[in-house]
């Protein structure tokens, strides 16, 4: 079906080729009479479609509405081979002639707010089907692919050596419509604030109570409150990161209102309640540039009851355990979704998953309605059993066990699934205490703070770089909303220094990486204590979008432990690598044995991003009796303890090598060691540790038989960024008998509930790998 303009443009192709054909007829027909007017009408016809390079505006029948999804591998969320569906059959984009309006097109048909780049040869891999478009040609306004030229549905010359991919913005479309954000039309509201009745008073964020104004066109207005009720509030709540609504003083707010005059640009407002946004509440919008009057009412007012963490002089008091929780979230109301049954936790299957089932899962949090409810494992691969598939809320429900839901079963959803969502969370302005400066990009840069110095002004300075680290980074990035830490670095000279602040202001800053601002973190206050006061000491960060994240097979572990009487002479190498206990130094060499705690690990990356150590290749460091590069000093810490936290008994391993032993499904391996080669560890992958290999053990020769506690932490001292460090400790019972030990009830260190982990143990835990 072809529009208006492209009708009156093929009249006019039409009328000119019949001039021109008419033209060339008469010149040619004195010398040449076998020259029909339909003849050279055919002739200009294909000279025509060669010279424009036959580009039609193919549309499909009807105005098909067609799919488009990113795939392909590896890749990231919002990047990849361009797949779209035609006629009920997937298919790819040539990259003959493609260009950056073309993927603008593509991502904002899948929900992103635009492309940043595009790519071509195929760079996620060979698609399969048909090559669907050859030549498409956007000019980047169109909503749908289906309105750009192109040589025609299926028309191509093109391989898949020769799929497109783009890459979109990690920032979705406000509302878009696929299943998991938010819907919201065009030209209707863009945002909603709550603006204080008395503006000039003093008051901390966030603001929880005031007149309703809504942004359109660029404009604030409010809205008249002409038959409001407690369901437009809970709304308005909701958007606003706040979890429920209660009354307002509306005798107050009628006095304020009549001092003032009033424009509106919203009435009649009818909401359910189970909105996400405001702007799928029906309502009269007030059109053209006019606002009306609010005859008998007065600008809606709504009242807010703000969450745990954003409670008004809430007391550090803990607060009782949920049965959900969200996990791996880069910033604060984001992450897996994670339920707690039977005192296990799991994940919930993203079948069917969209922001009214996410809503209930945010507000039983604390937080508001969802901004989105993120599908594909967006935020990393969960552990343990998958509890919920087809999530169906009305979105009233007080939990998430509350909607009705399908039973799981392995046949049809997998941990590549898992659900996620980003909530609404109230604004606090933390971003506007912090900023980094001199980074090359807006994700890294050295640490600035705003402080008020001693006659009452602010201003910035610098953060001590002693003992900085990725705890500390992961809270800038979150307080200023850019992802995960990729490193916290302490020295910063190769940054640009001649821009921002020169003077320390804070030091001895040390965070457990859960707070959402650095001024939550331990701090010297305002006595500074530095080492290195020069700028290049100053402490820094580097940010990511995307975070590795590991976790060790606790199944694996428990299978395979047994003991073993090893002689000494076969333990020159474990101890010149301190892989035995210290009073292994006494032994008598080469005589004698030690007893070894030994079994078979496997640390596998769920993450979104590959595992690699901090250290460049040029400061591995080489161990010649085991033939191999040590890229950490530390990887892994074994750790025998008594029931009441004492440790009996240590062990440590260096990343001996760190490869891809094995990988799943689909997934390519990127490092080996072989041939001094890259270490890491992909994203879907695992490294492997079989049990007799050197320093894979525990030396338990001088443990007295008895109950104890296995503990094994992975990156115990986080050397490198992961998007979640609470599920990097293993923890098993076992039982030694001064000849045969038992292991039992193996798990992740966070994979119970804490009434269970009360029940396995009598101590919290502990991280570090020291002998009292």
């Amino acid at each position: 079906m072809q529009t208006e303009r492209e009708r009156e443009t093929a009249a006019a192709v039409r009328q000119t080729t019949l001039s021109l054909a008419q033209s060339l007829a008469a010149l040619l027909r004195p010398g040449c009479e076998m020259w029909s007017l339909r003849d050279t009408m055919m002739l200009l016809g294909i000279w025509v479609l060669v010279a424009c390079g036959q580009r039609t505006t193919q549309a499909p029948p009807q105005w098909e509405k067609v799919a488009v999804r990113l795939s392909g591998y590896p890749r990231k969320h919002n990047e990849g081979r361009v797949e779209v569906r035609y006629e009920g059959e997937w298919g790819t984009i040539c990259d003959d002639d493609f260009k950056l309006e073309n993927a603008v097109v593509l991502c904002r048909m899948m929900g992103f707010t635009t492309a940043t780049g595009w790519t071509h040869s195929a760079k996620y891999g060979k698609g399969a089907g048909r090559v669907w478009l050859d030549n498409l040609d956007c000019r980047g306004t169109e909503k749908d692919v289906s309105q750009c030229k192109s040589l025609g549905w299926g028309q191509t010359d093109c391989t898949h050596e020769e799929d497109a991919g783009v890459v979109c913005k990690d920032e979705r479309i406000p509302g878009f419509v696929d299943s998991n954000v938010i819907s919201v039309q065009s030209e209707q509201i863009e945002e909603v604030r709550l603006r204080p009745a008395v503006p000039n008073a003093k008051r901390r964020l966030p603001v929880t109570e005031g007149f309703v104004e809504v942004k359109y066109k660029g404009h604030w207005e409010k809205i008249c409150d002409n038959g409001w009720n407690h369901r437009n509030s809970r709304v308005i709540c909701g958007m606003l990161g706040f979890p429920a609504e209660r009354k307002t003083n509306k005798k107050f707010y009628k006095m304020v209102s009549e001092r003032r005059q009033s424009t509106y640009r919203v009435h009649s407002v009818a909401c359910a309640g189970t909105e996400a946004h405001f702007s799928l509440c029906q309502f009269e919008l007030v059109k053209g540039n006019g606002t009306a009057r609010c005859q008998g009412g007065m600008p809606a007012a709504v009242s807010c009851v703000p969450g745990p963490l954003f409670s008004k002089g809430r007391k550090q008091m803990k607060q009782p355990e949920l049965s959900v929780r969200l996990k791996a979230g880069a910033r604060v109301g984001e992450g897996r979704v994670e339920i707690l049954k039977d005192n296990e936790w799991g994940t919930v299957c993203d079948d069917r998953w969209n922001v009214l089932s996410a809503s209930v899962v945010c507000r039983e949090l604390g937080f508001g309605s969802a901004k989105e409810a993120l599908t594909g494992a967006r935020m990393g691969k969960g552990i343990g059993p998958i509890y919920l598939n087809e999530v169906m809320c009305n979105g009233f429900e007080k939990s998430i066990w509350d909607c009705a839901a399908k039973n799981f079963t392995e046949d049809n959803c997998k941990h590549t699934e898992d659900a996620a969502t980003r909530c609404n969370v109230p604004y606090m302005g933390f971003e506007t205490t912090i900023r980094i400066s001199g980074g090359r990009t807006g994700f890294e840069g050295r640490v600035e703070v705003l402080t008020t110095v001693a006659n009452g002004t602010q201003q910035w300075g610098l953060v001590c770089g002693d003992s900085w680290g990725t705890l500390e980074a992961m809270v800038v990035c979150r307080q200023l909303g850019i992802g995960y830490a990729n490193h916290g670095v302490q020295e910063t000279w190769y940054w640009d220094a001649d821009t921002g602040a020169k003077e320390m202001v804070l030091s001895g800053v040390k965070c457990t990486g859960n707070e959402m601002t650095l001024s939550q973190c331990q701090n010297h206050g305002h006595n500074v204590k530095c080492k290195k006061t020069g700028t290049r000491f100053a402490a820094g960060v580097i940010c990511s979008e995307t975070s590795s994240d590991l976790i060790l097979d606790a199944r694996l572990v428990q299978q395979t432990a047994y003991l073993e009487d090893r002689p000494l002479h076969m333990l020159y190498c474990a101890a010149e690598e301190n892989c035995l206990s210290s009073s292994a130094q006494n032994a008598n060499w080469p005589y004698g044995h030690r007893r070894l705690l030994r079994f078979s690990s496997e640390i596998h990356n769920i993450g979104r991003a590959d595992f690699r150590p901090k250290a460049g290749r040029h400061s591995w460091v080489w161990h010649e009796c085991h033939g191999h590069y040590h890229s950490m000093d530390i990887f892994t810490h074994y750790d025998i303890l008594t029931l009441n936290g004492s440790k009996v008994a240590e062990g440590h391993k260096a990343s001996f090598c760190l490869e891809d032993s094995d990988c799943g499904d689909n997934v390519a391996k990127r490092y080996e060691c072989a041939n001094f080669g890259e270490q890491g560890i992909t994203v879907g992958c695992w490294d492997s540790y079989r049990h007799d290999i050197d320093c894979q053990w525990i030396d338990i020769t001088d443990v007295k038989p008895g109950n104890y506690i296995l503990q094994v932490v992975i990156n115990p001292n986080h050397e490198v960024s992961e998007s979640d460090f609470t599920n990097n400790a293993m923890k098993c019972n076992c039982k030694y008998d001064g000849h045969r030990i038992w292991m039992h009830n193996c798990h992740i260190g966070d994979a119970f509930s804490e009434e269970a982990e009360r029940k396995f143990e009598k101590y919290p835990g502990q991280l570090n790998n020291l002998i009292p």
